[in-house]
């Protein structure tokens, strides 16, 4: 992180649900629950969980790229690019545009989803970022080419349709599309997925070599443990569409406090141990009709009566560190 103390992010008390009617009855997904969060200038900052805990519908709401049924019930999502604080949904369509791509990115799940299949890569760096740069086309062209050979890629790319490059490498090339415009936030939506190990770590490496050159903040969301590991300054582990436990990625490894989060940590593979791992029983809740209390507690191995009763709330309990649990806050507030 910089020396800067001001975020460059501020969620608070977002709630994002999908709201649905169907066979004449109404239907609500809180699959974002009362998140409150902040992040760094410089800082990468980790979203951890399973599937289907929210944190896509999470990312969405932040990024500002709602669609129905997805719906931000309440709660502000505030940005700062050092003149101002901006609060998205408070925004224009016309201002939303004006910061996207150029202080606020998005490197997205899969890098087809972003490359035109039937256009060569210039093309994709034109429609993203030449209407920010207000330059001549040529001028453009040139420093994308620049801006490839920072990051370690060929410039000759640029020619290149998605279907020649590896898998990869395209993906490299898409983080060179989100951070063309040395944007102040960056958003990646687990860019490590379907990828080899060596390929996963040259990405990472990228993205670290981003952060020291740019000063780029980056939201990472994946599931994986060990890719945060490798890569997060502080992690928030996600269940059920809400933050349980909050931590430095140091501290949360060396000693997790939430159940949940010592399962995901104790699942992880280690050299050398041949055990088996342990298993959660049962599985994440139906958010459409989510427990009352703690949305862990049908599975919590720690479980007690108050649990089901009332939400526990998110509890400082170190510096930069938070957690939801009564088994280790005692009901304090």
């Amino acid at each position: 992180m910089t020396g800067d103390v001001r975020p460059v992010l501020k969620v608070d008390q977002l709630k994002a649900y999908y709201q649905v009617y169907l066979y004449g009855m109404d239907r609500e997904v809180r699959a974002v629950d009362d998140v409150s969060l902040s992040i760094g200038r410089g800082e990468i900052y980790g979203v951890a969980g399973e599937s289907s805990s929210g944190k896509t519908s999470l990312i969405k709401a932040i990024a500002g790229a709602i669609k129905p049924p997805l719906r931000i019930v309440s709660g502000d999502v505030r940005f700062d690019f050092g003149d101002r604080e901006q609060n998205l949904y408070a925004m224009s369509p016309d201002e939303v545009a004006s910061i996207r791509w150029k202080h606020l990115s998005y490197i997205m799940q899969g890098s087809m989803n972003v490359l035109n299949p039937v256009r060569r890569i210039r093309h994709s760096f034109v429609d993203f970022a030449y209407r920010h740069m207000k330059v001549g086309k040529a001028e453009f062209i040139q420093r994308v080419g620049e801006h490839m050979q920072r990051l370690k890629l060929d410039p000759s790319l640029l020619n290149a349709y998605p279907h020649e490059l590896s898998g990869g490498m395209r993906q490299r090339v898409t983080i060179a599309l989100a951070t063309i415009l040395t944007p102040d936030f960056i958003i990646a939506d687990e860019p490590t997925t379907a990828l080899d190990v060596i390929v996963q770590r040259d990405v990472l490496t990228m993205i670290r070599e981003i952060r020291e050159e740019m000063g780029s903040a980056f939201l990472f969301v994946t599931h994986d443990m060990a890719v945060h590991a490798a890569i997060a300054d502080r992690i928030a582990i996600v269940y059920a569409g809400r933050i349980v436990e909050e931590a430095p990625t140091r501290q949360l490894y060396a000693k997790p406090l939430h159940p949940y989060t010592k399962h995901l940590i104790a699942s992880l593979p280690r050299i050398g141990d041949t055990k088996e791992r342990p298993f959660l029983e049962g599985r994440p809740p139906n958010l459409a009709k989510p427990p009352e209390g703690c949305r862990f507690h049908p599975r919590c191995p720690l479980r007690m009566d108050i649990c089901s009763k009332q939400v526990p709330p998110m509890v400082a309990v170190e510096p930069q560190r938070r957690v939801a649990c009564f088994a280790v806050t005692g009901g304090a507030v």
